[in-house]
């Protein structure tokens, strides 16, 4: 009864619209004094919030994205991807999706991935006869990859929730990752295959994919340097998004892209989100330790290994769970609430942590492109000046295939875990 008392009262103070790091903070606040325990604890959970170490990636990968961002190095990938593919049948869709691959691949933000790629592939492929909702669903599901192919944020934070190696995480979010472009790829040229409203590019020339490639080679070097500092045991993730802020400030600078203000603008645009996630991580620790000491993890995990002996089973009920509470909360949240209450569930159903967090951040990437809070919907649409229908109409078909990723993971669990463990 008391768990259903505390879900019933967060879910309350969700739809009153208080915000998620205080709905968080303040009913834990409540459920530790409600019943005498220890105040003393909640000081201490939020400065331990605060004194992580791997935590550092979390502003400094947002510092570099949004350096990129004001940079406009997206028009370079974009511009370099399309030079070579754009005269497919389909081939902006396919550009569109391998640059927020490569965008992906450094700045670790759904956001950030969809802001910078949608501001230079909307107009070009409208122009180019692309139906306007499609064009909008490709590049708010493109955006999700942001989040799924290393190095990603919520990875992290999941690393540092669940104390499994971050490193894993991202080598485990590869396979995945590319198959899921690999899909966006193949449904924007049979989309192109069978439609007829659109003008192919004119197939580049030889001078013109040098110099485009060559003002992308930076960007190239940049998530190399990120990524293979991480893999190759050089530097930890956050040693490495320190790395990446700081050759991406020196990159942009050289490219004359750079100024005081636009560092400012960078800065103030990374202290916000930054914030928000802390407080948002901040609360959810304090409603961690409440529930933990109320043993509600412990009971619900009871409860499902008692009720549910299969793996396969869990897993489907925890997937649905996901996708309803998806239409209400933004992919962080999801993580920070859902991940503790469940976590301990995994070791007794023989449930590898580092499948479950890739598996995880595939449905919270579904949720990113579901309405009534999908984070990137309002993204494309404040950057296509689009209807919210609009988006959601061409979003649905990705949304369905990141399910259907979802299901091939929970079959074939290797398109997560052969590169970490087998390769």
């Amino acid at each position: 009864m008391s768990s259903f008392l505390i879900l019933l009262s967060l879910v309350t103070l969700l739809i009153l619209r208080v915000p998620v790091a205080f709905a968080l903070g303040v009913l834990g606040v409540f459920l530790l004094w409600l019943f005498p325990f220890p105040l003393t604890g909640v000081p201490q959970r939020l400065f331990g919030t605060m004194d992580s170490f791997e935590l550092l990636a979390v502003p400094m990968f947002l510092l570099m994205s949004n350096i990129l961002l004001k940079a406009r190095v997206g028009r370079d990938l974009f511009a370099a991807v399309q030079s070579w593919v754009g005269h497919w049948p389909g081939g902006l869709g396919v550009a569109t999706v391998l640059s927020c691959g490569l965008f992906s691949a450094i700045s670790g933000s759904s956001v950030a991935t969809a802001a910078t790629i949608g501001t230079v592939a909307i107009p070009e492929m409208t122009e180019r006869g692309y139906s306007r909702p499609f064009v909008l669903g490709l590049l708010a599901a493109g955006g999700t990859l942001g989040i799924l192919i290393p190095p990603s944020i919520p990875l992290i934070i999941y690393g540092v929730v669940t104390e499994t190696s971050i490193p894993t995480l991202f080598l485990a979010g590869i396979g995945p990752g590319l198959f899921l472009a690999s899909v966006f790829i193949v449904y924007s040229m049979i989309y192109a295959r069978f439609g007829d409203e659109f003008t192919a590019a004119p197939k580049a020339s030889w001078a013109e994919r040098g110099r485009t490639g060559l003002l992308a080679l930076p960007t190239l070097f940049l998530a190399a340097a990120v990524i293979g500092s991480i893999y190759l045991g050089i530097a930890t993730p956050s040693e490495s998004a320190g790395v990446g802020f700081v050759l991406a400030l020196i990159m942009t600078s050289l490219m004359g892209r750079m100024n005081i203000d636009r560092i400012k603008e960078a800065v103030y645009d990374s202290m916000k989100t930054t914030t928000m996630i802390f407080l948002i991580i901040a609360g959810a620790k304090v409603f961690s330790y409440a529930i933990t000491l109320y043993r509600i993890p412990q009971d619900i995990s009871n409860l499902l290994t008692t009720n549910i002996s299969d793996p396969m089973l869990f897993i489907l009920a925890v997937g649905l769970v996901l996708l309803l509470i998806g239409f209400f909360l933004e992919s962080l949240s999801m993580l920070l609430i859902m991940v503790p209450v469940l976590f301990p569930a995994l070791a007794t159903m023989n449930i590898d942590p580092i499948w479950f967090g890739i598996f995880f951040v595939v449905l919270i990437e579904t949720a990113l492109i579901t309405p009534p809070v999908g984070m990137n919907l309002f993204i494309i649409q404040a950057v296509g000046k689009a209807r919210l229908e609009e988006v959601v109409k061409g979003a649905w078909p990705f949304a369905l295939m990141m399910l259907l990723t979802a299901l091939l993971l929970l079959i074939w669990k290797d398109l997560a875990l052969y590169i970490p463990y087998k390769l």
